[in-house]
């Protein structure tokens, strides 16, 4: 039997199609994410510290996420806005990371240990947000580097020690980013310590301002963390402590030392940073340059901060400067290279160390979501690290090498949806 419409009855469905078109059309929420894994070859990969203080290593062949040794972390997302009318959104981002190897959670167990915020976003004012977030190193210089044009894991500078590999994140933050005004934007991040009786104590501040018009684009930021080894590098759910150290490791008979060129400065009251990168792109070529440098201020505040068992005082700067090289050969296929030096100064009764490192990298687009790439770098490490022991190479976050040089490979496959 067919039925049909009263006018009244039609007038009522049609108000509440237009409704459910109108909802629709002023809230959305994005699925997306990244799945990258390559085979890796290192060397010399380190795998405990002999009785004599003598790292013992070898060659390793492995499979491995691309955040540990790739181009990108896997990832999968949730991004949502909804339109709260007059040119303001609600907006939200959840983020987890994950390891294609194992499917283990990344960032230290973390479910949404990449991103979790929400915010509001005006087209006039500016976006406000809060949650865990990118302090502006990360997300406006380490943007402009060989990290993120090429490199990946394979560019991180040694130690990752000025966070342009996109792993730094603070807890318990407010952002501010303004809006684009004619290729200037900038903005600003207070994470709060939380620790009663002492406003400062495990704060961050962090501000950036970048530039970007036509070929050219620049940043600059800036980042204070008090008591960073709680801070910057204790961030994460797997995280020692205050009485662990969260920047490294002086390994052991069945373990590998963990970021040994700045392990040694987990004592320190303050980290604090001052990068600045460009990026010029003529033709198929694109140039790039990044200077940071990284203090790690008042060693040996055993009250609020980490283990120091060379009793270090005062002060140490890491500085690192890069140079890099783009070249789109096609369309679909580009190739790239880098330099970086590190030269970290003395402390107490620690001399200087130095690191050499140059990567390569090729990539080829299969389809707009889907790339094989492949990668290379070698470091070469001299002077005395911070664990008062010979510096050895380190590169990214893989593995130390047991001596002073390393050599890794990795040929990968990244896939975006």
């Amino acid at each position: 039997m067919q039925t049909y419409l009263t006018p009244i009855r039609a007038a009522v469905a049609a108000v509440a199609l237009a409704v459910a078109a109108q909802s629709h059309a002023q809230s959305a929420v994005t699925l997306y994410g990244v799945v990258d894994i390559g085979i890796n070859y290192s060397s010399n990969t380190q795998t405990s510290v002999g009785a004599n203080g003598v790292p013992v290593g070898h060659r390793q062949v492995y499979v491995a996420d691309g955040l540990n040794a790739g181009k990108m972390g896997s990832r999968w997302g949730l991004r949502g806005k909804e339109d709260l009318g007059g040119g303001l959104e609600a907006i939200f981002n959840l983020e987890n990371g994950f390891s294609m190897a194992n499917g283990a959670f990344a960032q230290g167990g973390a479910e949404f240990g990449r991103q979790a915020w929400v915010g509001l976003k005006s087209n006039k004012l500016g976006t406000l947000s809060a949650g865990r977030q990118y302090e502006f190193t990360t997300e406006y210089v380490g943007a402009l580097s060989a990290v993120t044009t090429f490199g990946g894991e394979f560019s991180t500078h040694p130690g990752n020690v000025d966070g342009l590999l996109n792993i730094r994140r603070a807890n318990n933050s407010v952002k501010y980013q303004s809006p684009d005004f004619h290729g200037l934007s900038f903005g600003a991040l207070v994470g709060l310590g939380g620790v009663p009786g002492s406003v400062s104590q495990n704060s961050v501040v962090s501000g950036g301002l970048r530039y970007n018009v036509s070929g050219l684009q620049a940043a600059v930021s800036y980042l204070n963390a008090r008591n960073p080894n709680i801070s910057a590098y204790g961030i994460n759910p797997s995280s020692s402590g205050v009485t662990g150290n969260n920047l490294g490791s002086a390994g052991s008979a069945t373990s590998a030392q963990n970021a040994p060129i700045i392990a040694g400065f987990a004592s320190a009251n303050t980290l604090e940073e001052v990068a600045v990168g460009m990026t010029y792109t003529m033709g198929a070529e694109q140039f790039g340059a990044v200077f940071t440098r990284t203090a790690f201020e008042g060693l040996g505040n055993t009250s609020q901060s980490g283990p120091n068992s060379l009793h270090l005082q005062g002060s140490v700067h890491v500085n690192n400067a890069e140079v890099s090289i783009q070249h789109h050969v096609t369309p679909l296929f580009y190739v790239g290279a880098a330099y970086d030096y590190a030269w970290v100064s003395s402390v107490g009764n620690l001399g200087t160390s130095h690191y050499h490192q140059v990567s390569l990298g090729g990539d080829y687009a299969l389809s707009k979501r889907t790339d094989l790439y492949v990668l290379a770098a070698w470091e070469q490490a001299a002077g005395t690290n911070s664990l008062g022991k010979p510096a050895v190479a380190q590169i990214g976050y893989m593995s130390p090498s047991a001596t002073n040089h390393q050599l890794a490979l990795t040929a990968g496959i990244a896939h975006r949806f």
